[in-house]
């Protein structure tokens, strides 16, 4: 099963899920948003990368009610969702059906988010992805993910694991709904967080830094020179 099949499938469950299946969900939510050190008036331009049913830039858009956002993701039905969430903003937000490795950006951005999207690729893909972010920032522009990575070792990883199974079957997530994450976990290639700091840094990022981290859960940035 592919990625976009997978999230095609789910697409119509996916918020409901989300809150689920992160244990730290508004911390980790909270942690990307405060990165965004723009005032509350400006007119900034976001480009929300993997950005499924809008999450994230539905939290944007109601801190920055003069932003224009770009919402691409590969999964059709998942933009549906996305596009339900936006109704009556106009062009507002734009709704973008495409894979953020394979095919071309368009355009400057003030900030490129992501959120739980980006470790559905391997290390390679990940250091040139990187590379065409910061491409398609403006002049200080910042990047900033949301997102899981591996653990440092096997038996880091391992905790990780068991930490979050335990977390959320004591939130009560059903055998069926974890046995489906466990399902689309199997598309997952999750890098470590020391390697995903060293490529943006590589990548030409300065004030690259983890802010937040709960276990596998991390939020990073990076801001462009």
């Amino acid at each position: 099963m592919t990625v976009r099949t997978t999230f095609d499938k789910h697409a119509d469950s996916y918020d409901e899920l989300r809150e689920q299946l992160i244990p730290c969900f508004d911390e980790f939510y909270g942690a990307a948003l405060s990165l965004l050190p723009f005032k509350r008036e400006r007119r900034i331009d976001i480009l929300d990368l993997g950005a499924g049913t809008g999450l994230l830039s539905g939290r944007i858009l109601e801190r920055y009610p003069n932003a224009h956002l770009v919402l691409l993701d590969i999964s059709k039905n998942m933009l549906k969702q996305a596009q339900a969430r936006f109704t009556g903003v106009g062009a507002q937000v734009e709704f973008k059906l495409s894979d953020f490795y394979s095919e071309p950006f368009t355009g400057c951005y003030d900030a490129i988010v992501s959120a739980l999207a980006i470790h559905h690729v391997d290390a390679d893909r990940k250091r040139e992805l990187f590379l065409k972010i910061y491409d398609h920032l403006k002049p200080t522009g910042l990047f900033i993910n949301a997102d899981q990575v591996l653990g440092a070792n096997e038996a880091i990883e391992e905790s990780y694991r068991q930490h979050w199974l335990s977390q959320v079957r004591a939130a009560g997530v059903s055998a069926i709904t974890l046995a489906e994450a466990l399902e689309r976990m199997q598309e997952d290639r999750m890098s470590t967080l020391f390697d995903q700091l060293t490529w943006l840094k590589e990548a030409g990022f300065k004030d690259v830094n983890c802010w937040y981290k709960n276990y596998s859960f991390v939020v990073y940035s990076g801001i462009k020179r």
